[in-house]
């Protein structure tokens, strides 16, 4: 797939390009971007030439992932980082990060609703899955304004950092948006307890 832009009433969704490497490398110092999500740690200015000049290709080009960043629309610095992994058999994930000055804006929310948007409309998916480490609490509340329903703890589920780490994990599906599934959806009855 060709890298698409998308907009929401205040951001600018955009490919990545080696242009933002400054600002990508910048941004990944933050102990909690690191701590929290899958970034090397120490970032290095070599982990953003690697992530703007292969893995962002690579995933349009192989239609593996699409990674986006965001800006105001109004023009101004880049806020975030978001992008969406296919799982497979329709299933997407989505994961993101955001710059410190920047939260508490509800930009990540008003981000992440726009992929799902996207992933619903543009992508055939039929169910958007949202993870995140035990203990991110700040990735689950923008989980939970988005309307992920959250189904659980999975043990040992997200590598990072040569360490397994126990996940969140939630999901979304297109009827949680309003929008019709590209497959029909039956869901358990609710039987009594054994």
């Amino acid at each position: 797939m060709e890298p698409i832009t998308l907009t929401t009433d205040r951001l600018r969704l955009r490919n990545p390009t080696p242009g933002d490497a400054e600002d990508v490398y910048a941004i990944c110092q933050d102990p909690a971007i690191r701590r929290w999500t899958t970034v090397p740690d120490p970032y290095t200015r070599q982990d953003a030439d690697f992530f703007l000049n292969r893995l962002v290709p690579d995933g349009w080009r192989e239609d593996t992932e699409y990674p986006f960043v965001a800006e105001p629309l109004a023009g101004g610095p880049l806020l975030a980082a978001a992008s969406l992994h296919d799982r497979g058999l329709g299933t997407w994930e989505v994961g993101y990060w955001l710059a410190p000055d920047h939260r508490g804006h509800g930009y990540m929310t008003e981000i992440v609703r726009a992929l799902a948007h996207w992933a619903f409309t543009g992508l055939g998916c039929t169910r958007l899955v949202w993870r995140a480490e035990v203990g991110n609490t700040g990735s689950r509340a923008v989980a939970e304004r988005v309307g992920f329903v959250m189904e659980g703890t999975q043990r040992a589920a997200l590598p990072n950092k040569g360490t397994l780490r126990d996940a969140w994990v939630g999901a979304l599906l297109p009827s949680d948006f309003g929008l019709p599934s590209p497959l029909p959806y039956l869901p358990a009855r609710d039987l009594p307890a054994a």
